[in-house]
């Protein structure tokens, strides 16, 4: 019987997975699997879970259940195993922003059962960020706290309607940072609100990008010059909500790169998907192509061509 560790957050979103678990592990072992339950118990037990899931041998597949956080956990426990375990993913946060970039139902029971019904596998690419890992976003500047400081109660109540709450009451702290920013031969030296690189559908549940891969190699980076006037701030926003066709190039910068670094005089704290990614004077970006191998059902995103017979040829029934 193959084996299967499922990792799971109870107080991500708003603890639906409490009343779901039952369910969740039945269509499990009604795929075949015996499986082994850990449910987190503090910040990074999903790193530690998967680490020992990875280098134990005995498992065929990792399952992690919880919100973005509790996904890059996960994922920081395979990148540091190195790992060629597939990982399925039960989205259960507030925003579950990179579970839209791979298809994954938002119930958690469809969720569950879609990732085992004619299952493949699929490679994406992971960002290194100095000595940790991300996912799909590392970003800084305004509202970037949001994520982290919204108390986890209030998120449960209201959804990612509380980083909304909570981003406006942050509007009169917000201040430009100056950065030096190089890539690819390029340098741009100036003052920033907000500066993000991601690898994803959505950010914060807001943010819609369309013309990305996960699996390509590169990054998205988007940097927003601060605003002097409401006019200048409306055109912000304008691009923001269709950043590749019309974007506001005064005071949005919006291009590709697999490799990026940042500095600046004072300490820039940094999120790392929607946790918080410590503070520095020096950021170093590397795309990590596809590092990561997921699980996902038949009609999971299959960007390029080569990863669908990647994922072909390593067939299904290994999970």
């Amino acid at each position: 019987m193959k084996k299967l560790y499922f990792i799971t957050n109870l107080q991500s979103g708003k603890s639906a997975i409490r009343s779901k678990i039952a369910a969740v592990i039945d269509s499990f072992t009604a795929a075949g699997y015996e499986v082994t339950v850990r449910t987190t118990q503090a910040r990074m037990d999903a790193c530690a879970a998967a680490e020992y899931a990875c280098l134990s041998g005995k498992f065929d597949m990792i399952v992690c259940s919880g919100g973005d956080g509790t996904l890059n956990e996960a994922v920081q426990g395979l990148v540091h195993s190195q790992s060629p375990l597939p990982l399925g993913y039960i989205p259960c946060g507030s925003t579950n922003d990179f579970a839209k970039g791979l298809c994954i139902p938002s119930d958690i029971e469809d969720a569950a059962s879609w990732m085992l019904t004619n299952p493949h596998l699929f490679t994406c690419d992971v960002g290194a960020f100095n000595s940790s890992y991300f996912l799909y976003v590392a970003a800084f500047g305004a509202f970037t706290s949001t994520v982290y400081e919204t108390p986890q109660n209030v998120k449960n109540v209201i959804g990612h309607m509380a980083y909304i709450l909570h981003g406006i009451s942050k509007l009169n702290t917000i201040r430009p940072l100056h950065m030096k920013i190089e890539y690819e031969g390029n340098t741009i030296e100036d003052d920033f609100i907000y500066g993000m690189v991601s690898n994803t559908a959505s950010v914060a549940g807001l943010l819609k990008l369309k013309n990305f891969m996960l699996d390509d190699g590169t990054f998205e980076v988007m940097l927003i010059r601060k605003p002097s006037n409401p006019v200048e701030l409306q055109r912000i926003i304008t691009s923001l909500m269709n950043i590749e066709e019309d974007i506001d190039t005064n005071h949005v910068l919006y291009f590709r790169t697999n490799s990026i670094r940042f500095f600046s005089e004072e300490e820039i704290p940094w999120t790392l998907d929607g946790e918080y990614g410590g503070s520095s004077t020096y950021s170093e970006v590397h795309n990590l192509n596809r590092a990561i191998t997921f699980c996902v059902g038949e009609n999971g995103p299959y960007n390029t061509e080569s990863n669908e017979i990647d994922s072909q040829e390593r067939s299904a029934s290994n999970l």
